[in-house]
Formats: C-alpha cells, structure tokens, sequence
C-alpha cells in the first residue's frame, strides 16, 4: 500500500515538474494523422506520420529509448534519440511514466529485428497518469477489480478489448439486417406510468412536476404494439430494459434487448427471421458458424453450430424425454413431489404451469447447447400471445434455447382485445404479480384493431456471450451492477517500470 501511494506521490512530482518548465499536459492538443493500425498497413520506410497513444512499455538505453505505444486499434514501438530531440526534450521524454497519453511525430522505420519503429523527432505529453497502471497478468486477476475499474481491464487486456469491439459490431449487423429487410428502427419510452408486457418487478421513481410514480421499463413490447396499431407494420427497437430482480452469471438488472415485430406474421415467422439473422451476424463478424466456447486458457469445451435449420421441440416433449413421456399426465402433486426432489423449494405452493417451467429450466433448459426452438408453452407462462390451434391449452410460441440459456422468446401476438384483457386479469390474479395495474390505454389501443403479427425479444447480452464465447454476462457489459463498496480504488498490482 505504501509503494502505491510512493508511486502516485512520485508521478505528482513530475507532474510539478512539468508545470514549472512550462507544460501542462492536461492544457495540450493534438491531432493525429491516422491510426496505429492505418501506420502499420503502409509502413513504407521513412514515411512521415502524426500518431497518439498511451505509453505501455519503455526500455531505456541511455541516450536512447525504444518505447511502446498503443491506441485503440494497434500497438507500434516508437524510438526517442537523444541527437535527435535535443537534450532537454529528450530529458523530459526520460522521465515519462507508464500510462501517460502522447503524441508523436516522425518517420517509420524498421528495425534489424524487424519490428516497425516510429524514429519520434518530437512529442506532445496529452496527459500525464497519476496512477500507475496494473501489471497485464497479475494486477488483474482480482474478478472484481475487472468489473468495477473497467477502464484498468480495457487498459492492460487486449482480448477484453476486442470482446467489446465485437460486440458493437454484432449490434451494428443486427441493425443491417433489419434496415435491409424493410424494417424501422424506433424509440420507446424508458419512463412508463404502468410497468408492463413481462412479469417482473419494476424500479420505481417520482416525477416531481407530474406529482406521480413512474416505472423504469421492465419491457417494450406494449408501446411498439401501439405502433402497430398506429400503421407501421415492421418495427423494431434496441432498447434497455431494468428489472428489480436477482444478479448472476446470466442477469443483470440494466439489459439490452431487441425486440422486433412483424404485422401480419407470427411465430414461425419469427422463427424463420432468427434462423437466417444469427447465423448472418456470426459470419459477418467471425466468418464462421462453429463457435468454440474454452474454459480458462484450455481447449474448447464445447463448440456451438448455428448452421440451419434448428432443431424444434415441444416444451412437454423435452420435459417427457426428461423425466418420463407421461410427465404431462402426471397429477399436480406428483409433479410437486418431482420438483421438491429437483430442489425447488417453492414448489409444494406453485401452480401446475409454474411447477413444469421451474422444472424445465433446472434440468432441461440447461442441457441445451446447440439451437433449439422450445414450443408450444403453456397458455399461463405467456399472456401477450395466441392460443395454439392444435393443442388449446398452449400458446403460439417458441423460447429458442442456445448454450443452455434462453436467448429469444417469440410470439404469435395476441389481438383480440377482449381475449387479452382476460390474460391480463388471469395474470395479476397471481400471486407474484400482485398489486400489478393493467394497461387500460394498450388494451384500449388493441380496441382500436391490431393487425395479426409475429414478435422476437432477443436478448443482446446472452447473444453476445454465445457468440464471444463467455460465460457470464459481466463479461460482455461495460459496467455491469455490483453491490456498492465503500472505496474502489484500492491499488492493484502494478509494474513500475516496464510494461504491461
């Protein structure tokens, strides 16, 4: 602890210093001239470029120093001489830390050992880090400094980078395939009077000027169905949604979602739109559909294969091939017993519908790994979607299952206004929903005609997870929610000087 602080005192100083020569890192501009990786791509010899990167390694060699330097895209060494700076810029360039922001000018060269060199003939100090930054491989082990200082793990981790590159690429593809297929992209409010369209528990606030509570939305799908109904006909939002609920490797209470309707569709179109859509994503971004999942730095212990067409299952089917073919048959209380052996401690008090699901989704969903649409649930489970023609007492509707978690639910969408303001009172009449208000203005809206339609909710964290290979949501969210502490900033390991 006393080294860390040694070393943060130390940086001042030559902050100080820097002050009383007459610069001021934090009051310099530059601008550079291209990317560290548009260098590299034309590293004709003595070409002349502007680059700007943070400091991550330097090697002193008396009157001359080879120093890394890296940006966003790319990593280049750049080489400071003495004859060439001057010795009093050269002398600053010495004192120059770990992590510190520059930029620099000069011509490429290639060195005998062939790596690509900036020879530097003069530099611009951008920002000058106050704290050392973390040793690559042990300053970051910490899971929770990882998650909590980000920015440290974006630093010295370039794998963590690319994760997070790739992800705002698959959300761009995404948008590419629906902008090319005719569909709109549209915004929702995030502020709702009456929090629906899912079953969950909601974060409250207050509007003072309206003088009421409102709700961060816990789903978007009742607003775009007033879309619906207002004429457009393919319609779709990338949204945040926050949910007051539990936190673990799969959840997070502040989740991005994508959600997507289709009038005069239902679930098999939807069906359809997901089998073509992942699969385009996945080759755009990775060029491959095999996607290989590792535990630590081991072999891959599973591989995905998003080649279509996937496989479907009834979710009684599953269940049947599970725990006996005549699950469905079986007597609530039978099937009770069966959850209370599975572990489910709740279940001696559930209904039959909620039985079957906990049970589903402790040893069923779990066992899914490659793509598989589950259909045909339960009409309790799902409210906002038809009823099954061919077996009444289940709903038009597929969760398509893939690495053991459910990553799109999908609906043939429910339109009759008063077979939906029944589903609705069915559904508040649940214990677990409790004190829920029904949204007289959507079903007001429905009264006004909702054209039949298919809708996709597609979960963008579980995507990205699947198709990066993680294995917890934390990874693949910027800054995901932690139980608050009272200091964050505890030093981690560091490597003063060096690199990392």
């Amino acid at each position: 602890m006393q080294e860390h602080h040694d070393l943060i005192s130390l940086r001042k100083e030559k902050l100080a210093s820097l002050r009383a020569k007459g610069i001021d890192p934090f009051r310099n501009e530059f601008h550079p001239a291209e990317s560290v990786a548009m260098a590299r791509e034309n590293p004709a010899e003595g070409r002349s470029v502007k680059l700007a990167g943070r400091m991550t390694a330097h090697r002193d060699m008396g009157k001359s120093m080879f120093c890394d330097l890296r940006d966003e895209t790319d990593r280049i060494q750049i080489y400071a001489q003495k004859n060439t700076l001057g010795d009093a810029a050269f002398e600053i360039f010495k004192h120059l830390d770990l992590g510190d922001i520059l930029g620099v000018e000069g011509e490429l060269f290639t060195t005998k050992t062939g790596e690509l060199t900036v020879k530097i003939r003069s530099f611009t100090i951008l920002a000058k880090a106050l704290r050392p930054p973390p040793e690559k491989w042990h300053g970051l082990q910490d899971v929770e400094i990882r998650y909590r200082q980000r920015y440290l793990d974006l630093m010295a981790n370039v794998d963590v980078r690319s994760l997070f590159r790739n992800r705002s690429r698959i959300i761009q593809e995404i948008r590419n395939f629906l902008n090319g297929r005719g569909y709109i992209e549209v915004e929702t409010p995030m502020l709702q009077s009456v929090a629906g369209g899912a079953a969950a528990k909601p974060f409250v606030t207050h509007h003072d000027a309206l003088g009421c509570d409102l709700y961060l939305r816990i789903a978007i799908e009742l607003y775009l169905k007033r879309l619906l109904v207002g004429g457009f006909e393919k319609i779709y939002e990338i949204n945040r949604n926050f949910r007051n609920e539990g936190i673990s490797r799969r959840h997070n209470p502040e989740f991005t979602m994508l959600e997507l309707y289709h009038a005069y569709g239902n679930y098999a179109t939807m069906m359809e739109l997901a089998e073509e859509m992942i699969p385009t994503v996945a080759r755009k971004v990775f060029g491959t559909l095999d996607i290989a999942h590792h535990l630590s730095h081991g072999a891959p212990s599973k591989v995905i294969h998003l080649e279509p067409p996937w496989e479907r299952k009834t979710f009684w089917e599953l269940l049947g091939t599970a725990i006996a073919p005549d699950f469905r048959l079986w007597p609530l209380e039978k099937k009770r017993a069966k959850a209370l052996e599975l572990d489910i401690k709740e279940a001696a008090h559930m209904e039959e519908f909620d039985v079957a699901n906990q049970i589903f989704e402790k040893i069923v969903q779990p066992s899914l790994i490659q793509p598989v649409f589950v259909t045909h649930l339960p009409q309790e489970l799902v409210p906002l979607a038809k009823i099954s023609k061919d077996d009444p007492e289940t709903v038009e509707v597929f969760e398509l299952c893939i690495n053991g978690m459910e990553i799109a639910p999908a609906y043939s969408e429910q339109n009759d206004p008063i077979e939906q303001r029944k589903r609705f009172l069915e559904q508040t009449g649940h214990p677990a929903n409790a004190g829920q208000k029904l949204d007289e203005d959507f079903l007001a809206a429905l009264e006004h005609g909702m054209p039949p339609a298919g809708g996709i909710g597609i979960g963008i964290d579980r995507l990205v997870m699947t198709l990066t290979g993680a294995e917890s949501i934390r990874d693949v969210i910027f800054f995901p929610q932690l139980k608050p502490l009272e200091t964050v900033l505890s030093p981690v390991s560091v490597q003063e000087p060096g690199s990392y």
